[in-house]
């Protein structure tokens, strides 16, 4: 069955971007654990993608793939449908198997259409935390997976726009990793009503 899935990186405070939507915090951190129990952070990003059959992201993530992920044309997201939120024309990059639809419209209404193009996979909510609250707020997000840098910024761009519909998540799961980083994966739609 196909989950809607918020994955992404997050400061030690709560934060997925500087104020300036720039993440060198993310980029630029180096750091180590030995404990025990501990994973490896090398190859965990391709272990989730392996399970996601389709994206949604805002336009402001989306620019930030163009600018940085996509360098000389390649779409990291090859063979995937993408949908991008916004009320903009945006550029696309050329490619057989790149699908990516600019939309304006309400997550509720698109949701039907990304989960049957992820087919047994999961909808991945790449970023922020403006689309991922429309989900919340929609009662159309099953789950958090956050991975927690232990980095701290004093402001940026938050996790969730806004207080997230119903009572507090239920923790499914963590993960340390060998970078120092932690991954936190909570329920959502259990705990929203949904």
């Amino acid at each position: 069955m196909t989950k809607t899935q918020y994955y992404c990186a997050s400061t030690l405070d709560g934060y997925i971007a500087e104020s300036d939507d720039t993440i060198d915090w993310l980029l630029k951190y180096r750091g180590s654990f030995e404990g025990e129990g501990v994973e490896p952070i090398k190859g965990s990003y391709d272990r989730y993608y392996e399970g996601v059959g389709a994206l949604v992201m805002g336009s402001v993530t989306y620019e930030f793939v163009l600018a940085h992920e996509a360098k000389g044309g390649k779409w990291p997201y090859k063979g995937k449908p993408t949908w991008v939120l916004s009320s903009r024309e945006l550029p696309k990059p050329a490619g057989e198997e790149v699908d990516i639809r600019i939309v304006n419209a309400k997550v509720r209404d698109l949701h039907d259409e990304m989960s049957a193009a992820a087919g047994e996979l999961n909808l991945w909510v790449v970023g922020g935390g403006d689309v991922a609250s429309q989900f919340a707020d929609a009662g159309l997000l099953d789950e958090l997976l956050v991975t927690v840098v232990p980095v701290v910024l004093g402001e940026g761009k938050p996790l969730f726009d806004r207080r997230l519909p119903g009572g507090p998540m239920q923790l499914a799961g963590t993960r340390s990793f060998d970078s120092g980083m932690v991954e936190l994966r909570y329920e959502i739609s259990a705990a929203t009503g949904a």
